[in-house]
């Protein structure tokens, strides 16, 4: 093992007893860093000098697209403000170098709110036609589930790791442990969503008691996120809903939602869970019904006498 895996194996086990970071974020690390080193070999790592790092930044830029540069570099810059802070290296190769990747805007994809309905819709038929206690029940959870999705903006990660304890409903919130370990609690509002999640409680609770997750199947086990795709993907299906949903467009079509009805974007900021407003303010750009509002009440051209 040289000096430059020693490095990243020890850095690796900081990042997971020191700096807490989740599993996730540290399989990323990983497989980044073990990239970095296969193109650099044998190199000591206090010889990686800047022009090494500008021929591995334009090798991952002939190989992969700019969000994914992006975050491979991310990791690997990291890793070298690491070496620096723990004085491996006297000098950081990074320090010297200007990075600007262009990464092109790609606008979050939402659901048409009527879209929304009709798809919940589907559920609420299938629990009042289900032809056995097994079909409805599996309904009763799958009502509560995208009820939650939509009425929180909830990560489907977060939500597949909710806890019993996690949802209280008799205050009527929902504690999320998002991204970075960040703990945020969000409201549920609204009086039908709160009811059927009662009632999925009631219903699935002696799963949730032994699996200690909120949202299980009948089977004791608890729901994955392809678990939760194929539910999604079934109902659109019984809906003829032809646009592919995805649990993260109940993410988006809540952040728009809110910002065109003229919710404070600090707000939805919070109940995303995004820790720079810069995250949260792509949504202004697909607020178009709000865009469309004011261009048509608030334009002068509407007073012309022409």
């Amino acid at each position: 093992m040289n000096n430059l895996q020693t490095n990243i194996k020890n850095y690796l086990q900081y990042c997971q007893c020191q700096k807490r970071l989740d599993s996730k974020t540290l399989k990323a690390y990983r497989i980044d860093l073990r990239q970095f080193a296969s193109y650099v070999s044998d190199i000591d790592v206090r010889d990686i000098a800047t022009v090494t790092l500008e021929n591995y930044i334009a090798k991952l830029n002939q190989d992969y697209k700019p969000k994914t540069v992006k975050r491979k570099l991310a990791s690997v810059k990291a890793f070298f403000h690491y070496l620096e802070y723990k004085d491996i290296i006297d000098r950081n190769p990074f320090s010297r170098m200007h990075l600007k990747l262009r990464e092109p805007q790609i606008l979050p994809k939402t659901i048409p709110l009527h879209t929304v309905e009709t798809l919940l819709s589907a559920i609420y038929k299938q629990r009042t036609d289900a032809s056995t206690a097994y079909q409805r029940k599996n309904a009763l959870r799958d009502a509560a589930l995208i009820e939650l999705l939509f009425a929180t903006g909830i990560r489907i990660s977060e939500l597949c790791s909710l806890k019993a304890e996690d949802v209280n409903l008799y205050d009527r919130s929902v504690l999320i442990y998002g991204k970075g370990s960040k703990e945020r609690k969000v409201q549920i509002g609204n009086e039908d969503v709160a009811r059927i999640l009662e009632e999925y409680k009631n219903a699935f609770f002696p799963q949730i008691q032994k699996c200690n997750r909120f949202f299980v199947n009948q089977n004791y086990s608890v729901m994955s996120d392809q678990s939760v795709r194929r539910m999604i993907n079934k109902y659109a299906s019984l809906a003829a809903i032809e646009l592919h949903i995805t649990p993260h467009m109940f993410r988006h079509t809540f952040a728009t939602s809110l910002l065109e009805a003229d919710v404070d974007i600090r707000y939805i900021q919070e109940m995303l869970g995004h820790s720079s407003i810069n995250i949260t303010e792509i949504y202004t750009h697909v607020a178009m019904s709000k865009q469309r509002d004011i261009l048509t009440t608030k334009h002068p051209r509407k007073n012309f006498n022409i």
